[in-house]
């Protein structure tokens, strides 16, 4: 995700266990049982209840990435460990469900190495920042990213869900034109981190 960078400290709680971080960990718990019980899903086109299935796991996923959010803004419980958690949820989600999409001919290598590639060079920086004391928020951009990630892997569960036809191919022509926005915001947000955190980099604070 893009820096907003903030100052630790204000606004924050001290307990961890709070509901938000809560449901932050219940989501990172879920993804390998979502993998798990993805790789059981039949071929694609087949109609499968199962696949669909894996099509809704996915979207409860996703949509608990913006309950976590609410909860921790509106009961005013923002942690440091929440801050910590959250992305990595996100990466975990979205770097899984690719590396399954990959396994079964739905998305290309090359997605996966931009996302997967952007994600460390910004856990990188994010570390050099951190040592300056500054924690990292994430801004608007590397927001929007990961929804429309999640939205074109999200169309491409439910092509993969339903019977083959022209419904089907739909929701695979969406995926697919929505991946490659995925793609250019990835980029796009991890040259917007870089450029906000030159300062750090270079020692300038």
């Amino acid at each position: 995700m893009s820096p907003a960078a903030s100052k630790g400290g204000g606004g924050t709680t001290s307990s961890i266990w709070t509901p938000a971080n809560v449901v932050t960990c219940v989501r990172v718990v879920a993804v390998p049982l979502w993998l798990l019980v993805a790789e059981f899903s039949p071929a694609a086109g087949t109609g499968s209840a199962w696949s669909l299935g894996v099509f809704l796991f996915f979207v409860v996923l996703s949509l608990t990435d913006k309950l976590d959010g609410y909860l921790a803004r509106s009961r005013n419980e923002v942690t440091t460990f929440g801050k910590f958690l959250d992305p990595i949820a996100d990466k975990l989600v979205v770097v899984v469900a690719l590396c399954f999409l990959l396994e079964r001919g739905e998305a290309s290598s090359w997605v996966l190495l931009v996302i997967v590639a952007r994600e460390f060079l910004v856990s990188g920086l994010r570390m050099v920042v951190a040592s300056a004391g500054t924690v990292i928020a994430a801004s608007p951009l590397g927001k929007g990213k990961t929804a429309v990630t999640m939205v074109a892997i999200s169309a491409l569960l439910l092509a993969m869900a339903l019977p083959s036809g022209s419904v089907s191919g739909g929701f695979e022509l969406l995926g697919q034109v929505l991946m490659v926005v995925a793609v250019v915001l990835t980029a796009w947000s991890g040259i917007d981190y870089f450029a906000k955190s030159w300062s750090y980099i270079v020692g300038k604070r």
